[in-house]
């Protein structure tokens, strides 16, 4: 009988996440806690922006054009960030493109404090930003398996997963408070503040070159890592495998409509619905400690996203029943039971997408040689940057021509039967082992 108890904390710590890359590396430990730091004022100056902006115009459409200006420059940054990581010491390139970042969140502290009412200059700035975090985050990729061994990488890209879900959890919470209470001017400089943390990660770096014969950072880098693609089918598998998911599985455009018009409860409702995505992906990290066991990563990986497809389609079905009844649907009513049942939809989302995004990462980490590992990176976030917002079209034009549920039940239901088929066709990256990492 006195055994239980210990039995159960060791069943209950291999089931949490697996924190020995903390303890492995003391770089990895720096870099890491140094990114959560920052990340959390990222999500604040995203969620400030946008309010700045409503304030400054009254306009959603002007609003749209935070994302819409500075997706150009993440994909551009996606590419030559990548081949720039591929070519320099890369504790170099992380450290130029924070100080960018930096002092574009300054600059747009200062103009704030000024009362510039001009929106050109947000736009901009928000969008140099962006292009610097891709760049910067391109380039950790491609650190990190320099840092640990692979068996720990799979933990390693939980912990970032960690990070990522609170940062989204906390950082619009507290901008909204902020902004509020304290206003826009010194929201931004709590960002600016947070955002030193991520020098502490990238100086206490070793320098870092990439190993292989020393290449430039033209267009030809970029066209030979596209080569390389070509002739690495697990790699591009993740690449594909989320565009899927990403395209047909993104129905956040809906989220405002859904809290007018269906579920109720207006502006809290569509914050309850954007915050159950990102706890489940928060909680998912919590409890990923089993994740560093899995061989068939990729069989794993399409399993999370035929999964992320059935929770879209459960999303979608409760906007289609809800719609179909006769309870009221006004803003000041919100339909508690539907609520909850679009939240845990929705949490299940978030849960699987991080699934996902663990083994993909660490495929990508691991499969990908070192010298073309920081454009693999730099490819990776043009996906990741490009696909929702695709998906955002795909699901505003569906929701315009059908109804509401349209997007997630449809949607949701391609991505489950697509990856259904995937199991029995794509065998070389069903059978990928992690034991034995393959481009």
């Amino acid at each position: 009988m006195s055994g239980e108890p210990g039995a159960r904390r060791r069943r209950l710590r291999e089931l949490l996440v697996d924190t020995a890359p903390l303890r492995q590396s003391p770089a990895f430990a720096k870099l890491w806690t140094g990114t959560s730091i920052a990340q959390i004022g990222a999500q604040v100056t995203i969620v400030a922006v946008g309010l700045h902006v409503y304030e400054l115009t009254h306009s959603t459409f002007a609003v749209s054009l935070v994302a819409l200006w500075a997706l150009g420059p993440m994909i551009l940054a996606g590419f030559v960030g990548g081949a720039l990581a591929d070519v320099f010491d890369r504790r170099l390139v992380a450290l130029v493109t924070a100080v960018a970042a930096w002092l574009s969140i300054g600059t747009m502290t200062v103009i704030a404090f000024l009362g510039v009412e001009a929106t050109w200059p947000y736009y901009a700035l928000a969008a140099i930003n962006a292009a610097s975090a891709t760049i910067m985050g391109a380039t950790r990729g491609a650190i990190i398996p320099r840092l640990l061994p692979t068996q720990l990488l799979p933990a390693a890209a939980a912990l970032s997963g960690i990070t990522m879900g609170a940062a989204i959890t906390v950082g619009p919470a507290v901008a909204g408070v902020l902004v509020a209470s304290v206003g826009v001017p010194w929201t931004y400089l709590l960002d600016a503040v947070l955002f030193t943390g991520a020098f502490l990660g990238i100086l206490s770096l070793p320098r870092m070159r990439p190993d292989g014969e020393r290449r430039s950072a033209g267009l030809g880098s970029v066209l030979e890592s596209l080569r390389f693609l070509k002739r690495a089918p697990n790699v591009r598998a993740t690449f594909v495998w989320d565009l899927i998911a990403m395209t047909l599985g993104t129905p956040r455009v809906v989220f405002p409509a859904a809290g007018a018009l269906v579920l109720g409860g207006g502006p809290v409702t569509v914050g309850a619905l954007t915050a159950a995505f990102a706890i489940g992906s928060l909680l998912s990290g919590l409890f990923s400690g089993p994740l560093g066991g899995v061989r068939r990563q990729g069989r794993a990986v399409t399993l999370a996203i035929a999964v992320f497809g059935a929770c879209t389609a459960l999303f979608g079905a409760v906007l289609l029943v809800t719609g179909l009844t006769d309870a009221p649907r006004d803003a000041d009513t919100p339909l508690i039971p539907a609520i909850v049942l679009a939240g845990l939809a929705l949490a299940g989302t978030g849960a699987a997408d991080n699934v996902s995004a663990v083994f993909r990462t660490t495929i990508l980490q691991a499969a990908a040689p070192d010298d073309v590992r920081g454009r693999m990176q730099g490819l990776f976030y043009v996906v990741v940057a490009g696909g929702p917002r695709v998906g955002d079209l795909i699901a505003g034009a569906l929701a315009t021509l059908l109804a509401l549920w349209a997007p997630a039940l449809i949607g949701g239901i391609l991505i489950l039967g697509i990856m259904l088929i995937l199991l029995r066709t794509a065998r070389g990256f069903q059978r990928y082992d992690a034991h034995a990492p393959t481009p």
